[in-house]
């Protein structure tokens, strides 16, 4: 009987060998949670720099057809608008960012535009935020900035 008692007590798990296989599955979960979630932000803001280009090279099409640029946005009634892209990605409700097209500052829209690329508006993905680099901008002199108190490097 007593060798019985003893196979019996060395089947299974104690409740501090569970909670230490518990305490790792929790910091290798946070640690891998940290890690998705930068490269998601990392891959959103890599969405909205292509976007960018994209309608840059859009812009100059059009400039070079009709000897100046087009303001456009989301809102816009101009049909020229019409044919460029407002959100980032293949759709609105999916894009992380709502692009924004207009005359660049101090100037006409005839010899400049800036195209700005918000994240997390109400016409695209509201749930996305990105405080580190906020609005991205490109002009079509070449000009890239953010607005956010991230690193140019980290951003742009």
């Amino acid at each position: 009987m007593k060798m019985n008692m003893k196979m019996n007590r060395q089947i299974g798990f104690s409740l501090i060998e569970l909670m230490i296989a518990m305490a790792m599955v929790a910091i290798l979960s946070t640690v891998a949670y940290a890690s998705y979630s930068t490269s998601i932000t990392k891959a959103k803001r890599a969405e909205a720099k292509a976007a960018l280009y994209k309608a840059m090279q859009q812009e100059e099409r059009f400039y070079t057809q009709n000897n100046s640029y087009i303001e456009f946005g989301q809102s816009s009634s101009d049909a020229n608008a019409s044919s460029f892209s407002w959100y980032s990605g293949d759709r609105a409700i999916r894009s992380a960012y709502e692009l924004n097209a207009v005359a660049c500052k101090d100037q006409k829209i005839q010899s400049c535009v800036e195209i700005t690329a918000t994240p997390g508006t109400a016409n695209v993905d509201r749930h996305f935020q990105d405080n580190e680099c906020g609005n991205f901008s490109l002009t079509s002199t070449g000009s890239k900035s953010f607005s956010g108190n991230g690193s140019k490097d980290q951003c742009w």
